[in-house]
């Protein structure tokens, strides 16, 4: 695989790392490996690059501390697992580095602390302070309290959110994984995907590890969502001698994704990619090129319907007539004052909110088309 965006220096890379790599069994930790990616951490800060590392393995460690042969499946007995094993994991990453002269810095996220305003504001400076500082984040879900409704899911989506968080120049997310596989054709490794199309997605395959979550579809998923935010993305095996030196240098072997993002303001980029939605507001046919194309408000003309709950000031999806979502904002109005104003102008505006022409349900300023 070549990638000749990948032959300048970049300022800064998220290495996420999966249970696969990090360990050769149950609760069984392969240290030759950590240290030899540790190593490559080094080299990569040596070279001015910094890194942030998303790390897996805390429940599979746990796992191990408690001689259990299989993941549970019930949530407390995962949370437990996860407590378990992470002060297992950050040990492992420090014993890694500290022979480096380099701190470790654990964070430990929800979907939650990044889909709320300010609690993603303060994600960001503490990140930020902890590479001014020169330490290595090493950063995992929040395994431990993490209920269904507050879940990435997957520590690729995280990793994912957390490049788009810092505004990396590249995502390498390492597994057990090559790449991705064209299993259906030639058989071998995509070297590179310009952009993620249903075809990209129907190659990939799930997990069947014990310790595992999500497997290359979680990966794909990954992948897009990073590359909309202008974030370049490789997927490759974690088991590569001098793996991130290869992959940053247009050398490894694996998959490289190709970022499709335009850039973005800081607000906009948090609307468009760390939300879960609270509904769905319709617009008419008219509305979508003047939303998509013009960059100007949703009036409360263009809307057709609504689906969901939500109040004033939440984050919602917009999607055209086919029910496709191509935008989302947060919305001026509740669902019951959105479905009274809906398709309404002019003097039926005025009647409601007098002095009035026209209602602007998401401000141009709050809106981003995805």
């Amino acid at each position: 695989m070549t990638n000749s965006s990948a032959q300048t220096t970049p300022r800064r890379v998220v290495v996420k790392l999966g249970t696969g790599v990090l360990t050769s069994g149950i609760g069984e930790l392969n240290t030759a490996r950590i240290s030899a990616v540790c190593s490559e951490i080094v080299a990569l800060r040596a070279g001015g690059t910094e890194v942030l590392v998303v790390s897996s393995g805390a429940v599979g460690l746990g796992m191990g501390a408690l001689n259990l042969p299989k993941r549970p499946k019930e949530l407390s007995k995962k949370q437990a697992c996860a407590a378990v094993g992470q002060s297992r994991l950050m040990q492992t990453w420090q014993a890694g580095l500290a022979p480096h002269q380099l701190t470790v810095a654990q964070v430990l996220l929800t979907h939650e602390d990044l889909r709320v305003r300010s609690r993603y504001l303060g994600v960001q400076e503490t990140l930020r302070q902890l590479i001014a500082y020169g330490t290595i984040p090493i950063i995992n879900e929040n395994d431990t309290v993490s209920a269904a409704e507050i879940k990435f899911g997957d520590n690729d989506t995280l990793s994912a959110m957390v490049a788009s968080l810092v505004q990396a120049d590249y995502l390498v997310i390492l597994s057990t994984a090559p790449g991705l596989i064209d299993l259906k054709g030639t058989g071998k490794i995509v070297p590179a995907v310009e952009r993620i199309t249903p075809e990209i997605e129907a190659m990939a395959g799930g997990t069947t590890s014990e310790t595992a979550v999500g497997g290359m579809v979680s990966k794909i998923s990954a992948a897009k969502l990073a590359t909309k935010a202008g974030c370049g993305v490789f997927i490759a095996s974690g088991a590569e001698p001098e793996i991130l030196q290869r992959l940053l240098s247009g050398r490894g072997p694996g998959t490289f994704f190709v970022p499709s993002g335009l850039p973005m303001g800081e607000k906009k980029r948090w609307l468009a990619y760390f939300q879960r939605p609270a509904g769905t507001i319709f617009v008419n046919a008219c509305a979508v090129p003047i939303l998509r194309e013009q960059g100007r408000s949703l009036l409360a003309v263009g809307v057709t319907g609504v689906r969901g709950e939500f109040g004033a000031g939440d984050i919602v999806d917009i999607a055209g007539p086919d029910e496709r979502v191509f935008a989302r904002g947060k919305v001026g109005f509740d669902r019951a004052e959105i479905v009274r104003l809906a398709g309404k102008h002019g003097d039926e505006i005025a009647a409601l909110y007098p002095k009035r022409k026209r209602v602007e349900v998401v401000h141009r300023n709050d809106l981003v088309v995805l």
